[in-house]
Parts: C-alpha cells; sequence; structure tokens
C-alpha cells in the first residue's frame, strides 16, 4: 500500500513501514525484552527459547540497521556483547507498552469479539 506524495513520488504507508521494523514473531519480543536492561545474546536465548540463533542473530543484526538497538563490544577475553535499546529504539516503548496492555485484554477468557457477541447474542 502506498500513499501519494505531493511531489509525484510514492512513500510506503506508515503502518506498513512499521510492520517491516518491527513486525514478524521476534522482532517485538526482543524488543520488549530489552525495555529494561541491555542484555547479552545468551540472555536473549534464554528469554525466548522458541528462536533459533540463527534467526536471534538476524533480527539483532536488523534491529541493530534500523537503529532501535545498539550493540557494544566490551574488551575482554571472551569478548562481551550487549544490545540495548537505542534512544531512537526508546520512542517505540510505548507502542510496546499498549501491545502488552492489548494482549493481556485479548487473552482473558471474558473477552469475546464484538462479531461473535453480535451474531451469537445470548
Amino acid at each position: 500500500m502506498f500513499v501519494r506524495a505531493e511531489a509525484g513520488e510514492e512513500r510506503q504507508c506508515p503502518i506498513e513501514t512499521v510492520i517491516q521494523v518491527v513486525g514478524g514473531k521476534w522482532k517485538p519480543l526482543i524488543l520488549w525484552h530489552l525495555l529494561d536492561s541491555s542484555k547479552r545474546f545468551s540472555e536473549l536465548e534464554k528469554l525466548i527459547p522458541e528462536v533459533t540463533q540463527k534467526m536471534l542473530a538476524q533480527h539483532l543484526r536488523e534491529l541493530e540497521n534500523d537503529r532501535l538497538v545498539t550493540r557494544t563490544i566490551y574488551p575482554s577475553v571472551p569478548p562481551k556483547v550487549e544490545y540495548a535499546l537505542s534512544e531512537y529504539g526508546k520512542t517505540l516503548i510505548p507502542v510496546l507498552e499498549v501491545m502488552c496492555e492489548w494482549g493481556e485484554t485479548h487473552n482473558r477468557p471474558s473477552v469475546k469479539p464484538a462479531a461473535w457477541v453480535t451474531a451469537n447474542p445470548g
């Protein structure tokens, strides 16, 4: 989906941009786990046990390329590497918090989709 710009150029729909940058199964979880503090790769692996090393590394690289995550290498043996939300990445905190709240509400047993309630009164 594209929105026409005034100069005749095409630009992406903002929602599509968000989905491209933070969409998918693992990126929101990675960002969520980095909210409070920086984490090492192995810590993220433990917090998200379903993700493969390859996918975690790929998504961290993409988040770093999109300037949402910083990667800090400490000179030690073995090298210590930590990932953290960048200042720019912290602008996503309200979005992640709202997603969390929505997910908690959606997971409540008493919540039924409005279409279901309307179609199935009683």
